[in-house]
């Protein structure tokens, strides 16, 4: 026999619309009768009727997850798969179905953008920000249902969580040059994504902390492909850069590519270091980089939409996930004493 909510209730020794509370994460329930209801829950393996629990609460039960139009990066860059991952988990966790929306191409994306945002079907969407001055993200304030970036949106205002991607790319500078690297180099993501930014930005800022400057003969740019990486070291080969940072660690596995066709040893003729964490210790030698927490940060998505969902959390929130150096086998070890005047 199907059990009610009356049933879990009888059973918990409380009302109807206290189960009903409980199933909905409502807040106005102490946490013994909380406690309670979910074990009845528990015990007796109730399952709410998902067509009844949303007629009562007025919520679907469903959120989206939104990949950008450069859907290609799916299924080259494990960002994608990681970040999916984190959102999975999370919304299976709360009991919550996850609709995944994929677009082939910005005119795809601006056509069938308005019908997402506008969906009495999902309860709120998490969309990962990824291209600047981006005229649909400004779209998102006025959507009718609660919206999550993943990464910094350039529009102020909106719900985001993002890794430390400028103070990471600073710190991954501060070790370059502590190991007495001087023509130290970078590749770049790209300059028209906030992550690319604001990697290129704490790279520099950490060279200055150390009397550094990046020279523009040392700079190149990648699409945080693998391709992309490869293109932009054949570049800076010529330039003779002692260390370079990659923004991507997709990119710098390009990078180690192209230097080993060319009979470059790493670490001993020059020093790599890449971003995110997602392949570093497949490439070979191990790549050192800064990881971030990608399926954390799709987790913490999940967290704070429901949040705004169920009205626990006002927004705009935004929050900040730090991101740590992996010391690998790419950068060696120290080539020059501290005391040395920088150049």
């Amino acid at each position: 026999m199907q059990l009610t909510l009356q049933d879990i209730g009888r059973l918990a020794g409380v009302s109807r619309s206290t189960v009903s509370r409980v199933i909905n994460d409502h807040a106005a329930v102490s946490p013994d009768v909380r406690a309670r209801v979910l074990e009845v829950i528990e015990r007796t393996g109730y399952t709410p009727n998902m067509a009844a629990r949303s007629l009562v609460s007025g919520k679907s039960g469903v959120i989206g997850l939104v990949i950008p139009s450069r859907v290609h990066s799916l299924f080259e860059d494990p960002y994608f798969s990681r970040l999916i991952a984190g959102v999975t988990s999370a919304a299976n966790e709360a009991g919550t179905t996850l609709s995944l929306f994929l677009f082939q191409s910005e005119e795809e994306e601006a056509a069938l953008y308005p019908r997402v945002l506008s969906s009495r079907f999902l309860d709120g969407l998490i969309i990962t920000a990824t291209r600047m001055a981006d005229p649909l993200v400004a779209r998102i304030k006025d959507g009718e249902i609660p919206v999550v970036m993943v990464g910094r949106p350039d529009v102020p205002g909106l719900n985001s969580v993002d890794v430390d991607n400028k103070g990471g790319a600073r710190q991954a500078a501060v070790h370059l040059a502590d190991l007495g690297h001087r023509r130290i180099g970078m590749i770049a993501a790209p300059s028209n994504t906030t992550a690319g930014v604001d990697r290129s930005e704490g790279f520099v800022e950490g060279l200055a902390t150390r009397g550094r400057a990046l020279h523009p003969s040392l700079r190149a740019e990648g699409d945080f492909s693998s391709s992309s990486g490869y293109a932009a070291m054949q570049k800076l080969i010529p330039n003779e850069p002692d260390a370079v940072f990659v923004a991507s660690d997709t990119m710098a596995a390009g990078a180690l590519r192209a230097l080993r066709e060319r009979g470059i040893r790493v670490p001993q003729d020059i020093a790599i270091m890449g971003f995110d964490g997602l392949v570093s210790n497949v490439t070979s030698p191990r790549l050192t980089t800064m990881h971030q927490p990608v399926t954390e940060t799709g987790r913490r998505a999940v967290r704070v939409l429901a949040g705004l969902v169920n009205g626990t959390l006002i927004g705009p929130v935004s929050e900040v996930l730090p991101v740590d150096l992996v010391v690998r086998e790419t950068c060696g070890t120290s080539i020059r004493t501290t005391t040395e005047a920088p150049a």
